[in-house]
């Protein structure tokens, strides 16, 4: 595949993201944009909002301004940076952060499609908060942005769904490609150790630790392996998302278990 080809389809997933996103978000009443989600301080309003801001400075190339304080939820300067959209449209209705959410996104969309990049490796033209993302990683990364944070208003609102779509898929895998990171690193498992992870409606991933002492994908899942992980996407995606735990007994766990509890402890890869 080209890197025009694969470029393209990662707009496309950001695009069926966004449409998903604010169409959850019109299912909100007023009222519960300010209930509190998974990510500390932040309610509904503050996660549409932080999706408006992203996506109007990737859209026009105009980076907002705001004294943001020093929220105790904060750790960081891109955490700072974060707070900027938040603030911004504390006084926004709801209707007009869907807007312009449609907007900035109707115009990147526009954009890419009239001229679409065709070198993963290179440098965009904007990117928010001046991250010195290559396109490959910023578009991969906009379509679970965008999914991760429609899951967080799910979850704070009681309306669940949305684990079947481009996004989640696309979601998924992406943070499965961290479980070698994991399993050698913060799991701290030895050179040869070899750990299957198994999440329903994907090809299942296999890792192993090499004599560097790195994650390293197999290209065949070994016919045995000394810890095996099964769950389904929704389970998996909490527990790596780092969000919120998987619901108790949904990750089964066969063969090292001491292993395996630690990997399920440490899968979290996301803030």
């Amino acid at each position: 595949m080209s890197d025009r080809e694969l470029l393209s389809g990662y707009v496309e997933v950001w695009r069926s993201a966004v449409d998903d996103f604010t169409a959850l978000l019109e299912q909100v009443p007023d009222e519960q944009w300010s209930t509190p989600t998974d990510l500390p301080g932040w309610d509904v309003r503050a996660v549409a909002s932080h999706t408006a801001h992203l996506e109007r400075v990737l859209a026009t190339g105009v980076e907002e301004q705001a004294d943001v304080g020093e929220p105790p939820h904060v750790t960081g300067l891109m955490g700072l940076y974060t707070e900027i959209g938040v603030v911004n449209r504390r006084d926004a209705a709801p209707a007009q952060i869907i807007a312009e959410i449609r907007e900035a996104a109707a115009a990147r969309h526009a954009e890419l499609l009239a001229d679409p990049p065709d070198d993963g490796a290179a440098r965009p033209p904007r990117v928010f908060g001046g991250v010195p993302w290559d396109w490959r990683t910023l578009l991969r990364n906009r379509p679970l942005d965008i999914w991760m944070h429609e899951q967080d208003v799910r979850r704070a609102v009681g309306l669940p769904g949305g684990t079947d779509t481009a996004a989640a898929v696309h979601t998924a895998d992406y943070l499965a490609e961290a479980f070698g990171f994991v399993l050698a690193k913060k799991a701290g498992a030895p050179a040869g150790t070899t750990a299957v992870l198994r999440v329903d409606g994907h090809p299942p991933y296999a890792f192993t630790v090499n004599d560097a002492g790195r994650g390293e994908r197999l290209a065949e899942v070994p016919p045995t392996a000394d810890v095996v992980l099964s769950m389904d996407r929704e389970s998996f995606i909490r527990q790596a998302g780092g969000r919120c735990a998987a619901e108790p007994g949904a990750i089964r766990i066969d063969g090292d278990q001491a292993l395996g509890a630690r990997l399920v402890a440490s899968m979290a890869t996301t803030p």
